[in-house]
């Protein structure tokens, strides 16, 4: 099995598990906290992938701020569910030296190394959850990112293997599953929205297009779909991600 499919194979399996209720809902303060301090995070993901340094440092500093707040609260003794967990204290310092290294990478002008370094701190958030038996929307929303980024960076790799169009078609189908998953699973707060609503169809007409491409065994319109994913998802994310 290619490392390809079985990345996608772990992603489809973490989303069935959410889905069907596998994990605990949210309920306690230090989700909720890690909720919050999710916000100003993605803001700063968001800004750290613009061109304005200034916006960038700005955004970073509020969201270390804000996971300051949780280190402080909670970082000695979480609350349950977390309290139980070794590796929580080092998860929460993780974040926080995540969170040193983007500032110094702004500072120096570096904003693409920054966002990718911040990357790290939805993995960490994600597995300091999954540890726990808890989850979120954002869970969901991880494993769509995580399938779109499998195909937009070995997207044409895969397509350049034998039969590559139909393995890009399998790993697109179980994109189009996570993308409507987004839709399952949002909270009702969410299900109201108008902007998120528009967000999310943009998110799934992306998709359609890139798989409408593969169907119709156009590899030149399936690179360009494959390459425009990206966008709806991050202003999908950056609001409510």
């Amino acid at each position: 099995m290619s490392a390809h499919i079985s990345t996608t194979l772990k992603v489809v399996s973490l989303a069935v598990s959410l889905s069907f209720g596998a994990f605990a809902q949210a309920a306690d303060p230090v989700t909720d906290l890690m909720q919050a301090a999710n916000a100003p995070y993605r803001m700063a993901l968001y800004k750290t992938n613009g061109k304005s340094q200034e916006e960038a440092q700005h955004a970073l500093l509020q969201a270390q701020q804000m996971w300051g707040k949780l280190a402080t609260e909670f970082g000695a003794k979480p609350a349950a569910p977390y309290d139980r967990d070794p590796a929580f204290a080092g998860s929460v310092a993780e974040v926080g030296k995540v969170y040193d290294q983007a500032l110094k990478e702004v500072g120096a002008g570096q904003l693409s190394t920054a966002h990718n370094t911040l990357e790290r701190v939805r993995d960490v958030m994600a597995d300091m959850r999954q540890r726990n038996n808890v989850v979120v929307f954002s869970d969901h929303m991880n494993a769509y990112h995580s399938q779109m980024e499998l195909i937009q960076v070995h997207g044409g790799e895969t397509l350049a293997q034998p039969k590559g169009a139909l393995l890009l078609t399998a790993q697109t189908g179980a994109l189009s599953y996570l993308g409507k998953q987004l839709e399952v699973q949002a909270p009702a707060s969410l299900k109201k929205n108008e902007e998120f609503n528009q967000l999310l169809k943009a998110v799934n007409q992306s998709v359609g297009t890139l798989e409408a491409a593969l169907l119709n065994q156009d590899m030149a319109a399936a690179k360009e779909a494959a390459g425009k994913l990206k966008g709806p998802y991050s202003k999908l994310f950056a609001k409510f991600g």
